[in-house]
């Protein structure tokens, strides 16, 4: 493993990271003040999910199809490597919000633990496969976008006849 190389890209997770964490802060503190204190924290971690799903989507787009070697065993390139650490900076703060917040709920934190292991092996220890990542990344965001509408509609349902229209439950 080339250390210079590791080194020189670990500028981009503080920077990705510090992004989640402000906007994090925004919505729990300004954002869903006025919502109860349950609410709140499920709800900028909402936000912050939607904040990276939406960029993550487009990002991963063109880092897919801007690669010319694209193939599931490539390298990674230089752009895929940013997405990657834009994904792995959600992640960790993800992962920081439900340690506090929610720290019974294993599923959550095993999924981020999971797709973090993923990630930052693709990016810091392989240096190949995000071509095949990528791919899931924007079929994962996709459905996250959804589910992040339903949890803040369902949190939401009681005060707002929009948010009631948009539960679906049976």
């Amino acid at each position: 493993m080339d250390f210079g190389i590791l080194v020189s890209s670990l500028h981009h997770l503080p920077l990705f990271f510090s992004i989640f964490f402000l906007i994090y802060l925004t919505a729990y503190l300004f954002l869903f003040r006025n919502w109860t204190s349950k609410l709140r924290p499920e709800a900028a971690s909402c936000l912050i999910s939607l904040a990276h799903g939406t960029p993550a989507v487009f990002l991963a787009s063109q880092a897919i199809l801007s690669d010319p070697h694209h193939g599931f065993a490539s390298p990674n390139t230089d752009f895929q490597n940013s997405v990657l650490e834009y994904s792995i900076a959600y992640f960790f703060m993800d992962l920081c919000h439900y340690l506090i917040f929610n720290p019974s709920d294993i599923l959550f934190i095993g999924h981020h633990l999971a797709t973090l292991f993923v990630f930052l092996t693709c990016r810091y220890l392989v240096f190949h496969g995000a071509y095949g990542i990528l791919i899931l990344l924007i079929l994962a965001e996709v459905t996250s976008f959804i589910q992040n509408i339903w949890t803040l509609a369902s949190a939401q349902k009681a005060d707002s006849k929009i948010a009631a229209q948009v539960i679906l439950d049976p």
